[in-house]
């Protein structure tokens, strides 16, 4: 005999207790944007509510979201001056290595992540060295530097790195480069199924990493392929990444799920600047709840497998959570 599935009327107090996901504000790690000088705080204008900040005005930044319960930021540096190579990400006293030490300096218990690329870094604004026969990135050269990069921002105190270049090898690289080094334990969380997005555009404002010719489509995923992503992640989980993450999130759940029944390494998502952008813009003009739209877009990231969730929603949904 056929039995109807009955949807139980729940009160409030019930509903929580048997309520399948929730969110909580140790999912989230806060992306900020640090720069030289002192007393910088740069509101960017594609996406209100995120600044490019002076060192200073980051540890002040770390110190008001602790209040909030937001541990885990991760760490882009914009430097001033960009060559061929990125050599200021290369420098012991490049930005993101003074800004990693002074982080950890004021504030010893924030988790401090760092983007590991290229693109903010040079004057191309492309993710390693070119290949100027074939006006691409030159993965192999790239990958040398990349772990010499890696040995810096271990050096200044990182917590865990986070290679966003999509490099063919990177991983396994960036492994053997860090335990030849000592560091052993650092943990590596791979931007493994990283796809060439339109998603991406306000990112480029605030990280000032417009590339000067061509795309990026060489050497991220075509959003089309759905195989191809998964093998991706595979791919980086079998070189020894400890966090697998998908970029963008919101319209690529479903590779977040296929990636997370496939895997038993934690699942990180990146919620990128253009989705961002979207739901700001649209709550700007009171064309939807915006509170409301945000909860719910996290949740989806939740319940499609996401462990982590990176977001510049961060620090909002911190707050909302305090409600």
């Amino acid at each position: 005999m056929f039995q109807r599935f009955r949807r139980t009327r729940l009160n409030t107090n019930l509903r929580s207790l048997v309520r399948e996901t929730n969110v909580t504000v140790n999912d989230f790690i806060y992306p900020l944007f640090v720069r030289s000088g002192e007393g910088i705080k740069t509101e960017v204008a594609s996406m209100p509510g995120v600044f490019q900040m002076s060192i200073d005005e980051v540890i002040k930044e770390c110190g008001e979201i602790k209040k909030l319960g937001l541990y885990s930021i991760i760490l882009f540096g914009i430097p001033d001056v960009k060559d061929s190579i990125g050599s200021d990400s290369l420098c012991e006293h490049g930005i993101i290595a003074k800004a990693i030490r002074a982080v950890k300096e004021a504030h010893p218990d924030m988790f401090v992540v760092t983007d590991l690329c290229f693109c903010e870094y040079t004057d191309h604004g492309h993710c390693g060295i070119i290949d100027e026969k074939h006006q691409t990135v030159n993965n192999d050269a790239t990958l040398k530097i990349s772990a010499q990069q890696a040995i810096i921002h271990a050096k200044a105190g990182a917590d865990m790195i986070a290679p966003s270049g999509m490099m063919d090898g990177i991983i396994h690289i960036l492994r053997d480069a860090l335990d030849e080094a000592g560091y052993e334990n650092l943990p590596i969380m791979s931007y493994s199924t990283k796809f060439a997005s339109g998603y991406y555009g306000p990112f480029r404002d605030v990280a000032e990493s417009t590339p000067s010719f061509g795309d990026r489509a060489s050497y991220q995923m075509d959003p089309a392929n759905r195989r191809e992503a998964v093998a991706e992640s595979i791919s980086d989980e079998m070189q020894g990444a400890d966090i697998l993450m998908v970029k963008p999130a919101l319209a690529y759940l479903d590779i977040v799920r296929e990636i997370k029944d496939n895997t038993s390494l934690p699942m990180a998502v990146y919620n990128v600047s253009g989705e961002y952008a979207m739901l700001k813009m649209a709550g700007m003009n009171n064309l939807i709840d915006y509170d409301r739209v945000v909860m719910e877009t996290m949740l989806s990231f939740k319940r499609a497998g996401a462990d982590i969730i990176i977001s510049y929603h961060a620090k909002e949904v911190a707050k909302m959570l305090q409600k």
